[in-house]
Order: structure tokens, then sequence, then C-alpha cells
């Protein structure tokens, strides 16, 4: 104790005698060393690493601050191997059989585009007997209620954002009832999405027995440091694991022009219903957010895996899961985009209502169009974010003068994310064309390998160009417009 005063004693003295400013340069100096080194081991991507470090310096308190609620993490969770590895093992061998056949049959590219997709997240290629598109909220939710109706056994939901509006109690009404009648009810939404959506809203689902679990509570809660950069983007609903649902449209009014004043005001989107095989894999992605939610050791972590994976009958169509979040390196939705870009020999139709590119994704665009590829970008005119808007429109110039075709849909909020690629793939998911969803947010997307459903994507894609405008090269920018623009992009790996 007396050797900690006589410590304290001298610190005083040093002080006294104008050392102030040398000891916070060595305190500042090593506190860059230390959170350096802390950021450096992220081993991010150089121009992130450096911004990083740059806020370190300019803001010490602050910037560590922000780092630590906004900054890159990994995510560790442990997967239900053995659960995939089971549900592979009941696969028959004259399935697999048939699959390896039928995708061989294919062009090299699309083969190599599914081994991508396999090998970087873990879901194989499968089959669905039916693949319908649904065009717009209203048919969705439609679709949605009525299949929830029909429930047997079990109802998955999990979305990033259920408002408890008309549309949500709709739903939830809907859950109520089947949960009454014995139908297993699993709700997870997104706690930061789906904030809005309180107890007292879905009260009546749980005195029915259903579960409603959060992903991601912004509050440190058993994790050391705060999740509230990292949500769940998904939409997904699984009917008695044979019937399924994903794509864009989130649980809420906005998605209905039903019921807006103004049917502009409603968002233009696009979701997709699956049946057979494929759903499987929908499942196990829902099942996985699930038990990391819940933590595995909860009770009511599902045990009766044969009811919830049944055996399906082959179907027609080649469809593939694929999904993709910060708890894996390998960024798998990010590859596949760039990686659908380079395999484009005649098109490659994008639409996305948020368009922020990583380099990689940037390059793979303008090169196809290069190449000679019909490449086309769908993005709103005006999204419900003026920093994306303006960010957005600070890559159009690079990408008209590659041969790029913009288009910037009119009057309504385009939410739709799709991609076409050539007459052999259709796309329908979640993920943004933005760094947000190729690194931060959990996504899932629908992947079907046939002709007929890439034209049916196809054709609603020409539909929407006939609300779209098309800009050109060396249209007017007034300067504010282009400053605000680059300074928007500036902000675009945390966009």
């Amino acid at each position: 104790m007396a050797s900690l005063q006589a410590l304290w004693h001298l610190g005083q003295q040093w002080l006294a005698n104008g050392h102030l400013a040398l000891a916070l340069s060595i305190i500042w100096s090593l506190y860059l060393v230390l959170v350096g080194a802390w950021i450096l081991l992220q081993r991010r991507a150089p121009v992130a690493t450096i911004g990083w470090l740059l806020s370190m310096a300019v803001l010490p308190v602050v910037g560590l601050l922000v780092y630590f609620v906004f900054g890159p993490r990994r995510f560790r969770r442990q997967r239900l191997k053995r659960l995939r590895s089971r549900r592979k093992a009941r696969m028959r061998r004259q399935s697999l059989a048939h699959l390896r056949d039928r995708a061989a049959q294919a062009p090299a590219r699309l083969q190599q585009l599914v081994r991508l997709v396999s090998n970087a997240t873990q879901l194989p290629l499968s089959t669905a007997q039916e693949v319908q598109l649904l065009v717009g909220g209203a048919r969705t939710f439609d679709a949605i209620v009525h299949a929830i109706g029909q429930a047997q056994h079990h109802v998955h939901l999990e979305y990033y954002i259920f408002e408890p509006d008309t549309t949500g109690q709709r739903v939830l009404q809907a859950l109520t009832e089947r949960a009454q009648a014995g139908v297993q009810v699993r709700l997870l939404v997104d706690a930061l999405g789906s904030k809005r959506l309180v107890r007292r809203h879905y009260q009546a689902l749980l005195d029915a027995g259903a579960e409603v679990a959060l992903f991601h509570p912004p509050k440190l809660g058993r994790r050391l440091r705060p999740v509230i950069n990292f949500r769940t983007h998904r939409k997904i609903v699984v009917i008695d694991g044979t019937l399924g649902f994903t794509g864009g449209v989130n649980i809420t009014d906005t998605e209905d022009k039903r019921l807006q004043a103004d049917p502009c005001h409603a968002y233009h989107d696009i979701h997709l219903r699956l049946q057979g095989p494929v759903v499987s894999w929908l499942q196990h992605v829902f099942l996985e957010d699930w038990a990391y939610a819940l933590d595995y050791r909860h009770p009511a972590m599902p045990q009766d895996f044969a009811a919830l994976l049944p055996p399906q009958d082959d179907g027609p169509a080649l469809a593939q899961i694929m999904a993709s979040g910060p708890d894996s390196p390998l960024e798998a939705i990010h590859r596949v985009f760039v990686d659908a870009c380079y395999a484009a020999h005649q098109r490659l139709w994008l639409a996305t209502p948020y368009f922020v590119p990583t380099e990689a994704a940037l390059l793979a665009l303008t090169s196809a169009a290069l190449r000679g590829v019909d490449v086309r970008v769908l993005v709103p005119e005006r999204s419900d974010s003026l920093l994306v808007t303006c960010a957005a429109r600070s890559y159009f110039d690079e990408l008209l003068e590659c041969g790029v075709k913009v288009y910037l849909y009119q009057k309504r909020m385009l939410h739709a994310k799709t991609m076409v690629v050539d007459d052999m793939l259709g796309m329908v998911g979640t993920a943004n064309f933005d760094t947000r969803s190729f690194r931060l947010n959990y996504e899932v997307c629908a992947l079907v390998y046939t002709p007929v459903f890439a034209q049916q994507l196809a054709d609603q894609f020409s539909r929407d160009l006939a609300q779209a405008e098309r800009i050109f090269e060396h249209r007017p920018q007034p300067l504010p417009q282009r400053l605000g623009d680059a300074v928007a992009r500036l902000f675009s790996p945390l966009l």
C-alpha cells in the first residue's frame, strides 16, 4: 500500500513539473499501438482497416466505442452438422444419382456455380415440385395466410420486419388459430427490425402454446459485445416441412397496396413459393437461426426432426437454397453474385432496392457488360434511404461507361431482389446488392436452375422496366447533387 502511495505521489510530482503533454503522448501512443494491433489482427479489407485506424486516432474514445458497437465481427455458432449429415444420408441413392445426372447435363459454368453454392454454404443441390413467383405483397400475404391455415404439424416464420399493423395482426391471428388447433408455431423476428412488435401484440399467440424468439436483442446479454449491427434480414416461412416461402416481402402494410390510401406508396416486391425437397434446406436455415437465438440447451429446441424434415419425392425443377451471414468468412452470397456475373453469356438482369456494390461486385458487373453481355440494373429512383440513394447514384457513371443499362423504377419503392442469368438461372431472395447484405446481415436466397423459371422472372423484369426510366451518360447532374453523391459514397462500406 505504501509503495502505491509513493508511486501516486511520484506521478503527481512528475505531472506538476510540466510533463502532462509527454504523459498524454505516451498514453495516446500506447493506445494506438494496442488498438491498432487489435484491428489489424481482424484481417479485414485494407481500406476498411485504414478507415477504422484513422477514426481511432482522431477520436480515441468515441472511435473505440463506435468500433465496439458497429465494427466488423465474426460470429461463431455451432451449426446443426449432425442434422445436415442425417438429412443428406436420408437422401436416396437414386435421388442423388438423378441429381448428379441432371446437373451434368447443364453447362459447365452452371455446374461450377452449383458447386460454389454447395461448398460455400454446405447446402446441396435439390429439387422442387413447384416454384411459384409471387408479385406484390397482397398476393404474397394471401398465399402465406392460406398456407398457415392448412398447416397440420408446424409453422415456422423468420422475419426482419414484422409490424403489429393490419397485415401483422392478420398473420398473428392465423398463427394463433393454428396454435390453438395443436399445430406447433415458432416465430423468430429480428429484435431491431421488428422493434415495434412487443409482447402484448403476440401474447394471445403465446397463450395458445406458440413460441416466440428475438434475434440479436440490442443488449450485451450472454455476449461480450453488442450485436446491434448484425441483423437477420431473412424472410422465411416453412409449413409442415414441405412448403416454403422466401423473398423480399416483410410483414408490413407498406407491402400491400390494398392497405394504402395511394397505391403508389406501397412497395413493389417479389416473393417465392416453393414446394418439394428444397424446402428441407430452407428449414435447416430456420432451425439453425432458432437454435442460435435460443441457445442449444434451451428446452424449446425442437427434437422431432423426422416430422420437421419429412421425405419428399423429387420434382422437375433443380433448386438450391443459399444462406450467408457474419458467422461465416466465406461471404457465400457475395461470391455467388460475383460468380454469376462472370458466368453470364447472354444476359444478366439485376433488380435491387439498395445498390452499393463492393469493388469485386462492381468489377464483375462492368466486366460482363464489356464482354458483350446484356447487363441491366434496375433500382428505385428514390429508395427509403436518402444516403443509399445518393451512394447508388455515384456508381452510375462507371456502369454506363462500360455499357451497363441502368433503369430507375418510378413512383413506387422497388423492394424486389432478383437476378436472371441467361436462360439457366433465376434468383429470388432477401439479399441486396450491397456490402451490408454481403457481409453484415444474415441473408437467404433461392436459386432455381430451369429455363422456364428464368424466363418467368425475366418477363416480370421486363414488365417492371415498363415502369422505369433508363438513364444515359452525360445526363445533367447539378454540382450539389454530384458532391452529395460523392460524400455518400464514402460511407458505402457502412451502408
